[in-house]
Protein backbone atom coordinates (compact mmCIF):
# COMPACT_ATOMS: atom_id res chain seq x y z
CA UNK A 1 0.00 0.00 0.00
CA UNK A 2 1.61 3.42 -1.00
CA UNK A 3 2.33 5.91 1.59
CA UNK A 4 -0.18 9.57 1.51
CA UNK A 5 2.02 12.11 2.90
CA UNK A 6 -0.92 14.80 1.86
CA UNK A 7 -4.55 15.29 3.47
CA UNK A 8 -7.93 15.23 1.44
CA UNK A 9 -8.99 18.79 1.01
CA UNK A 10 -12.56 19.29 0.15
CA UNK A 11 -13.26 22.09 -2.10
CA UNK A 12 -17.04 22.15 -2.43
CA UNK A 13 -20.33 20.73 -1.25
CA UNK A 14 -23.23 20.93 -2.69
CA UNK A 15 -26.88 19.57 -1.19
CA UNK A 16 -29.02 17.84 -3.83
CA UNK A 17 -31.92 16.40 -1.72
CA UNK A 18 -33.08 17.27 1.72
CA UNK A 19 -35.44 14.96 3.00
CA UNK A 20 -37.52 13.71 6.16
CA UNK A 21 -34.50 11.48 6.97
CA UNK A 22 -31.28 11.67 4.97
CA UNK A 23 -30.24 14.54 2.79
CA UNK A 24 -27.34 13.73 -0.19
CA UNK A 25 -24.63 15.80 -0.61
CA UNK A 26 -21.65 16.10 -3.72
CA UNK A 27 -18.24 17.20 -2.30
CA UNK A 28 -15.54 18.36 -4.47
CA UNK A 29 -12.76 17.04 -3.10
CA UNK A 30 -8.74 16.32 -3.85
CA UNK A 31 -7.71 12.89 -2.64
CA UNK A 32 -4.82 12.56 -0.47
CA UNK A 33 -2.97 10.75 -4.38
CA UNK A 34 -3.81 14.76 -5.71
CA UNK A 35 -6.78 13.10 -7.72
CA UNK A 36 -9.30 15.61 -8.14
CA UNK A 37 -13.10 13.46 -7.33
CA UNK A 38 -16.69 14.52 -6.70
CA UNK A 39 -18.12 12.38 -3.89
CA UNK A 40 -21.92 11.20 -3.13
CA UNK A 41 -22.52 11.71 0.51
CA UNK A 42 -25.85 10.38 2.09
CA UNK A 43 -25.84 12.33 5.07
CA UNK A 44 -28.08 10.41 8.36
CA UNK A 45 -28.20 11.81 12.01
CA UNK A 46 -27.06 7.71 13.47
CA UNK A 47 -28.82 5.27 14.81
CA UNK A 48 -29.37 2.94 17.70
CA UNK A 49 -29.34 -0.51 17.26
CA UNK A 50 -30.59 -2.84 20.99
CA UNK A 51 -30.01 -6.24 21.72
CA UNK A 52 -33.00 -6.07 24.02
CA UNK A 53 -32.41 -9.64 26.46
CA UNK A 54 -35.76 -11.19 27.86
CA UNK A 55 -35.39 -12.47 31.47
CA UNK A 56 -35.39 -15.88 30.38
CA UNK A 57 -32.61 -15.10 27.61
CA UNK A 58 -34.71 -15.25 24.18
CA UNK A 59 -34.33 -11.52 22.23
CA UNK A 60 -36.81 -9.69 21.03
CA UNK A 61 -36.65 -8.94 16.86
CA UNK A 62 -39.33 -7.45 15.09
CA UNK A 63 -40.34 -7.94 11.54
CA UNK A 64 -41.14 -5.59 9.08
CA UNK A 65 -41.44 -4.78 5.50
CA UNK A 66 -38.32 -2.91 4.45
CA UNK A 67 -39.73 -0.99 0.95
CA UNK A 68 -36.15 -0.18 -0.39
CA UNK A 69 -35.63 -4.34 -0.41
CA UNK A 70 -38.87 -5.72 -1.23
CA UNK A 71 -39.62 -8.18 1.55
CA UNK A 72 -40.35 -8.66 5.07
CA UNK A 73 -37.50 -8.59 7.32
CA UNK A 74 -36.16 -9.84 11.28
CA UNK A 75 -34.35 -7.05 12.78
CA UNK A 76 -32.86 -6.52 15.99
CA UNK A 77 -34.94 -3.01 17.69
CA UNK A 78 -33.45 -0.43 15.81
CA UNK A 79 -33.90 3.62 14.86
CA UNK A 80 -32.49 6.76 13.83
CA UNK A 81 -31.20 9.20 16.63
CA UNK A 82 -33.05 12.24 16.58
CA UNK A 83 -31.71 15.47 17.16
CA UNK A 84 -30.34 16.23 20.29
CA UNK A 85 -31.00 12.90 21.46
CA UNK A 86 -28.65 10.80 23.36
CA UNK A 87 -27.99 7.31 21.82
CA UNK A 88 -29.28 6.12 25.27
CA UNK A 89 -32.41 7.66 25.08
CA UNK A 90 -32.87 6.92 21.39
CA UNK A 91 -32.45 3.26 21.93
CA UNK A 92 -35.03 3.72 25.14
CA UNK A 93 -37.26 5.32 22.86
CA UNK A 94 -36.74 3.16 20.07
CA UNK A 95 -37.39 -0.21 22.35
CA UNK A 96 -41.08 1.28 24.00
CA UNK A 97 -42.22 1.94 20.53
CA UNK A 98 -41.49 -0.93 18.48
CA UNK A 99 -41.72 -3.47 21.26
CA UNK A 100 -43.36 -1.88 24.44
CA UNK A 101 -41.02 -3.10 26.58
CA UNK A 102 -38.92 -0.58 28.57
CA UNK A 103 -35.04 -1.51 30.09
CA UNK A 104 -33.61 -1.33 33.24
CA UNK A 105 -30.04 -1.17 32.31
CA UNK A 106 -28.43 -0.48 28.79
CA UNK A 107 -24.99 -0.88 28.27
CA UNK A 108 -23.37 0.82 25.05
CA UNK A 109 -21.44 -1.89 23.27
CA UNK A 110 -19.74 -0.28 20.29
CA UNK A 111 -20.21 1.71 17.53
CA UNK A 112 -20.21 1.04 13.76
CA UNK A 113 -20.39 2.37 10.11
CA UNK A 114 -23.12 0.32 7.73
CA UNK A 115 -21.56 2.04 4.55
CA UNK A 116 -19.02 4.38 5.03
CA UNK A 117 -18.14 4.23 1.20
CA UNK A 118 -20.86 7.02 0.82
CA UNK A 119 -22.89 7.14 4.38
CA UNK A 120 -22.36 8.85 7.22
CA UNK A 121 -24.63 7.18 9.83
CA UNK A 122 -23.03 5.47 12.60
CA UNK A 123 -24.43 2.82 14.54
CA UNK A 124 -24.35 2.19 18.45
CA UNK A 125 -24.78 -0.86 19.40
CA UNK A 126 -27.07 -1.26 22.64
CA UNK A 127 -27.63 -4.28 25.11
CA UNK A 128 -30.91 -3.62 27.23
CA UNK A 129 -31.89 -6.33 30.20
CA UNK A 130 -34.09 -6.07 32.90
CA UNK A 131 -37.10 -5.62 30.36
CA UNK A 132 -41.01 -5.02 31.70
CA UNK A 133 -43.71 -4.53 29.36
CA UNK A 134 -46.11 -1.65 28.74
CA UNK A 135 -47.54 -0.85 25.67
CA UNK A 136 -45.80 -0.77 21.92
CA UNK A 137 -46.50 3.25 20.66
CA UNK A 138 -45.18 2.07 16.67
CA UNK A 139 -44.99 5.29 14.21
CA UNK A 140 -47.70 5.40 11.96
CA UNK A 141 -46.12 3.84 8.94
CA UNK A 142 -44.60 0.85 11.20
CA UNK A 143 -46.82 -2.56 10.72
CA UNK A 144 -44.11 -4.74 13.05
CA UNK A 145 -43.91 -8.15 14.11
CA UNK A 146 -42.57 -8.82 17.29
CA UNK A 147 -40.99 -12.32 17.94
CA UNK A 148 -38.41 -13.88 21.04
CA UNK A 149 -35.88 -15.93 20.32
CA UNK A 150 -33.41 -18.09 21.68
CA UNK A 151 -29.55 -17.74 21.10
CA UNK A 152 -30.03 -21.34 19.38
CA UNK A 153 -32.62 -20.46 16.77
CA UNK A 154 -31.10 -17.41 15.70
CA UNK A 155 -28.03 -18.92 15.33
CA UNK A 156 -29.96 -21.24 12.93
CA UNK A 157 -31.90 -18.51 11.37
CA UNK A 158 -27.91 -16.83 10.31
CA UNK A 159 -26.76 -19.73 9.26
CA UNK A 160 -30.11 -20.77 6.49
CA UNK A 161 -29.84 -16.99 5.48
CA UNK A 162 -33.40 -15.76 7.18
CA UNK A 163 -31.92 -12.69 9.01
CA UNK A 164 -30.56 -10.56 6.07
CA UNK A 165 -30.30 -7.11 7.87
CA UNK A 166 -26.57 -6.05 8.05
CA UNK A 167 -27.16 -4.69 11.37
CA UNK A 168 -29.09 -7.96 12.67
CA UNK A 169 -26.19 -9.95 11.60
CA UNK A 170 -23.21 -7.14 13.23
CA UNK A 171 -24.95 -7.43 16.36
CA UNK A 172 -26.09 -11.21 16.84
CA UNK A 173 -22.28 -12.40 15.58
CA UNK A 174 -20.95 -10.29 18.05
CA UNK A 175 -23.72 -11.88 20.73
CA UNK A 176 -22.39 -15.12 19.92
CA UNK A 177 -18.62 -14.22 19.75
CA UNK A 178 -18.76 -12.64 23.31
CA UNK A 179 -20.75 -15.52 24.73
CA UNK A 180 -18.35 -17.88 23.22
CA UNK A 181 -15.22 -15.65 24.08
CA UNK A 182 -16.84 -15.13 28.28
CA UNK A 183 -17.27 -18.84 28.45
CA UNK A 184 -13.95 -20.16 27.31
CA UNK A 185 -12.04 -17.16 29.48
CA UNK A 186 -14.32 -18.11 32.33
CA UNK A 187 -13.41 -21.58 32.03
CA UNK A 188 -9.85 -21.14 32.18
CA UNK A 189 -9.23 -18.27 33.88
CA UNK A 190 -12.44 -16.95 35.98
CA UNK A 191 -12.22 -13.98 33.70
CA UNK A 192 -15.22 -12.19 32.79
CA UNK A 193 -14.96 -9.85 29.15
CA UNK A 194 -15.12 -6.19 30.31
CA UNK A 195 -13.96 -4.71 26.74
CA UNK A 196 -16.94 -2.78 26.10
CA UNK A 197 -17.72 -1.78 29.75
Amino acid sequence: MPRVHRRLRVFGRKTVYRGKIVQLEIDRIKEPSGVTADREVVVHGGSAVVLAHLDDGRLLLVRQYRYAARRWLWELVAGGIEPGESVEKGARRELKEETGYRARTLRRLFDFYPSPGFLTERMSLVEARGLTKSRAAPEPDEVLELGSFTRIELKKMVARGKIQDGKTLVGLLWLFNACNFEARSDARRGWRNTIFS
